[in-house]
């Protein structure tokens, strides 16, 4: 390789660190946000069907970023298929799309270490199914979302048969139409449907989350201001119980793992 290549491929490089590292001063300088949020249903994320607001959980988050980076905030809904690229792609700076903390995902994306919470999957199952523990999932089919993080344990721990689906709601959809013997997806939506007369019928009978997985807020990779700026944030939201108060408010019940981290940061 000669030196007119090794340069060329320098400028490259220190472009491509630039550019990643650039996310901050474009919010500010346009003084918005874009934040990719999940709106399958609450207490994560609702739309209001007579004027279109996002609503929920993660909108709040949202919202708490703005408002500690001093911007205004735009919500922009994702799926669990496509909240990555939209992320790659630029169309968010940020994503709080109900993304757990996983080995893969890391090596894709960078995300704010100090975790917002801890979220686990629940199983809903219809009354009299005969399914009363996680192992009696092995061989029988499981709706999901594709991407879902529950996949992985679902296959390899359980044996059970996958059926993935663009969003939560064609899932859920399959459910009730007798294409799975069960839905999984993160608890705290499973057990707000619990409270919907529409789903009487059915049961979260199984003992416990599943794989119970740190919340955290991802960014592209190698933006270290940002990622540095944003742990900042979510570290005083711990420190004044901020979070606490939040997911009280949503309907969000707070884990003990939330509480924890108030205590130990309340300390600090």
């Amino acid at each position: 390789m000669n030196l007119k290549t090794l340069a060329a491929l320098s400028l490259a490089l220190c472009a491509g660190i630039a550019h990643a590292d650039a996310t901050l001063d474009k919010i500010q300088q346009r003084h918005v946000i874009n934040v990719g949020v999940i709106l399958t249903g609450p207490p994560f994320g609702t739309l209001d069907p007579k004027t279109g607001e996002h609503l929920g959980y993660n909108v709040e988050l949202a919202k708490g970023i703005g408002q500690a980076l001093g911007v205004e905030t735009k919500t922009v809904s994702v799926l669990a298929p496509n909240r990555v690229q939209f992320l790659q792609q630029g169309k968010v700076d940020i994503l709080i799309a109900n993304m757990q903390f996983t080995e893969e995902r890391a090596e894709i994306l960078d995300y704010v270490p100090t975790p917002y919470e801890e979220v686990g999957g629940a199983a809903l199952i219809r009354k009299g199914a005969g399914i009363t523990q996680w192992a009696d999932l092995k061989g029988k089919p499981v709706c999901v979302s594709q991407g879902s993080n529950f996949i992985k344990p679902l296959q390899e721990t359980y044996g059970a048969q996958i059926k993935a689906f663009r969003s939560q709601s064609e899932s859920l959809l399959s459910l009730r139409g007798n294409g799975c013997v069960a839905a999984v997806h993160v608890s705290p939506t499973m057990h707000a449907l619990l409270n919907d007369a529409e789903w009487s019928g059915y049961e979260i009978p199984l003992p416990g989350d599943l794989i119970p997985s740190k919340s955290v807020i991802w960014i592209r990779k190698g933006e270290h201001d940002t990622q540095a700026k944003l742990d900042a944030i979510v570290r005083d939201w711990h420190r004044s119980g901020w979070l606490i108060a939040l997911g009280e408010r949503t309907g969000m019940a707070p884990s003990q793992a939330l509480r924890e981290l108030h205590e130990q940061y309340s300390h600090e």
